[in-house]
């Protein structure tokens, strides 16, 4: 009875056993199908990371960016055809910048700086940060010309005092009639800044989506040529340095304008 008794559990430990190895087998046999899966490093239809594209970034638009769909049907009287040829694209900074000056910037980054955020959606990029960051570089040497030449005293019309009072002068004091509380918006227009632009060749490589292609003036031109102006000086001060760009503006921007 005794060996009966003690039987009976065996079996019933052992048949609750076998269901838990042929468990333990299948997950064994399944993470090596797992690991098996994960292991593979080609994928069909990824060409793309074993041939990377030797294109440069600035003459496509990635395919992982681009909608299944247009989202807005395209049309044809307001396409506007933007530059694409690197050449036009020297030749201008050469005329802006003077002999050597599509050597100045890297091609990635000369592209970039004439490119404003209507182009492409922004999808390769656009020149706002660089825009940023050049706005500020030009305001700065923009005020400290002005105050050495007084330039923003002698465009404001004030009368001169009729009395025969002598004022106090000291050699400290010569620079204080520079100063002036003329808004800088005045002196350093951006249709002064548009018309530098235009004459060094910048409304033909500007890559933009105007809205009326027929109307650039009240599509903005004159707001996407001034941030052209101010991203090129960013980029110069992030490439060549501060005192680099500060030469720049002083002698290809504020020296045109009559500012110095």
């Amino acid at each position: 009875m005794a060996s009966r008794t003690t039987a009976r559990p065996l079996q019933s430990i052992l048949r609750r056993a076998r269901p838990s190895c042929e468990c333990a087998s299948v997950q064994s046999t399944r993470r090596q199908c797992i690991r098996q899966i994960s292991a593979t490093t080609t994928k069909p239809g990824a060409k793309w990371e074993t041939e990377p594209d030797e294109r440069p970034r600035w003459s496509y638009t990635p395919e992982e960016m681009k909608a299944p769909y247009p989202w807005k049907p395209k049309d044809p009287e307001r396409q506007f055809e933007c530059n694409s040829d690197p050449k036009r694209l020297d030749k201008f900074y050469n005329n802006f910048l003077g002999p050597g000056g599509d050597q100045v910037l890297t091609d990635e980054v000369k592209w970039l700086a004439i490119t404003h955020k209507s182009f492409d959606q922004g999808r390769r990029g656009f020149n706002d940060r660089l825009a940023f960051f050049g706005r500020r570089i030009l305001n700065l040497q923009t005020n400290i010309a002005l105050t050495r030449s007084g330039m923003a005293t002698k465009m404001q019309s004030r009368p001169a005092p009729n009395d025969n009072r002598e004022p106090f002068t000291h050699p400290k004091l010569e620079g204080l009639a520079n100063l002036s509380d003329m808004p800088l918006g005045k002196v350093l227009t951006k249709e002064r800044l548009a018309t530098l632009a235009t004459a060094a060749g910048m409304r033909e490589i500007m890559r933009w989506q105007p809205r009326n292609p027929d109307r650039l003036a009240t599509s903005g031109v004159d707001v996407v040529l001034n941030t052209g102006i101010y991203a090129i000086i960013g980029a110069i001060a992030l490439q060549k340095g501060g005192a680099y760009a500060n030469d720049v503006v002083r002698e290809k921007i504020l020296k045109p304008l009559g500012i110095s």
